[in-house]
């Protein structure tokens, strides 16, 4: 752990100097209260480094939280070993493809009466009470519940330390909550302007508390947020039901669930004040709190407990944090590495995820230890099957 400045703690001891620059900028606003904490996956971000916690008081910078609000990841471990598992793990992986389109479109209209109509309706109530429509910012928002997306969301079968099955999976709020995100950032943007405020970076523009426009977004945010963890409830039905199909079973006993947000804005209190902690790409560790820490498509995720590290504002990393941008590891990495980095996984081999390769990432190893003094290992996790979308 290092103290950078006054107002900027980082417990990452890789660290790229425009990273940190970013990091230090961000430090500076001054509602920041009492600091700005840097996780150990931390990388260059938008207005705001990925893998950093941000208490503020009375503003909120909508970039700082990012625009997949609510993005996070959920895991279930089931009853079954690894031994119990059938041989032919490709039609496992095929049959999740098919059952869980991997973005919103014409795909998902064949799987659109197996929405949970539940869920949706608890979605449109609440839209309704937050006072705003979704389809003003995404027309095919309903069709979105239940897609996984593309990038680094995934959704895996894996294998704990005692060979006991797990399933997991990484997605967010999809194109709506990307939608409400810009849109909000754009108002700060122009509010800042409006009121001549001058700023180290465009993207650290900030809505003040009280505003009318503060609390639209607040309210537009926490849907978002409630529709990113049932999104991964969705997808996480629809995975365990492929699951028992493949093993000819009716039922899969969930005998342990975590969903965790880890793009998120909440009232917390933190050095005897009242905050908005934006956690930008980080989970909450509070003492005895379960997360989940990915690593990258070919490497280990970690199912943890946080140990309420006060100085980290009760956070952790959120995953293995990338190293080389997407555009860097296609230059630098090439579809044979790619397989060789996924021998004994099966997943979809295609040079689109060239850009995913464990190699495009921070060492997840390094990164656990930087969090040592943030969490507790409870279980680690090996990938048996991958699924990614392109």
């Amino acid at each position: 752990m290092e103290h950078i400045t006054g107002t900027l703690i980082s417990w990452a001891s890789i660290l790229e100097d425009n990273t940190r620059e970013q990091a230090v900028t961000a430090s500076t606003m001054p509602f920041i209260h009492p600091h700005l904490a840097l996780m150990p996956d931390a990388h260059l971000g938008l207005g705001a480094t990925v893998g950093s916690v941000i208490p503020t008081l009375g503003a909120i910078m909508p970039a700082a939280v990012g625009v997949d609000i609510g993005c996070g990841m959920i895991a279930v471990r089931t009853a079954y070993t690894v031994e119990q598992l059938p041989a032919d793990r490709r039609a496992l992986r095929v049959a999740i493809e098919r059952a869980i389109p991997l973005s919103a479109g014409a795909a998902n209209q064949r799987v659109t009466r197996a929405h949970t109509e539940a869920r949706l309706e608890t979605l449109r109530t609440e839209a309704e009470q937050a006072g705003f429509d979704p389809a003003s910012y995404a027309a095919r928002w309903e069709l979105q519940l239940g897609t996984l997306g593309s990038g680094n969301h995934f959704i895996e079968v894996t294998v704990d330390e005692e060979d006991r099955v797990w399933l997991f999976l990484h997605s967010g709020s999809r194109g709506v909550g990307n939608k409400i995100a810009q849109a909000h950032i754009k108002v700060a943007r122009a509010l800042c302007e409006k009121w001549w405020i001058a700023l180290p970076h465009r993207d650290l523009a900030y809505l003040v508390e009280g505003t009318p426009e503060f609390w639209a977004y607040v309210r537009e945010m926490r849907w978002a947020q409630h529709y990113a963890l049932l999104n991964r409830e969705e997808m996480m039905d629809r995975v365990v039901t492929c699951f028992a199909d493949w093993l000819g079973v009716d039922t899969v006993e969930r005998v342990e669930e975590i969903n965790c947000h880890h793009n998120y804005t909440e009232q917390e209190h933190h050095f005897g004040k009242d905050v908005w902690l934006s956690r930008k790409g980080a989970i909450r560790a509070a003492e005895g709190v379960p997360g989940l820490i990915p690593g990258s498509m070919g490497t280990a995720s970690y199912v943890v407990v946080g140990k309420g590290n006060r100085l980290s504002l009760e956070s952790a990393p959120h995953g293995a944090g990338r190293e080389y941008s997407r555009t860097k590891a296609r230059q630098t990495f090439s579809h044979e590495q790619l397989r060789e980095a996924m021998v004994g996984i099966e997943y979809r081999d295609t040079d689109a995820f060239i850009d995913e390769i464990p190699g495009a990432y921070k060492d997840i190893d390094r990164v656990m230890a930087d969090a040592a003094d943030l969490v507790e290992v409870r279980h680690v996790l090996r990938q048996i099957v991958n699924v990614k979308g392109d």
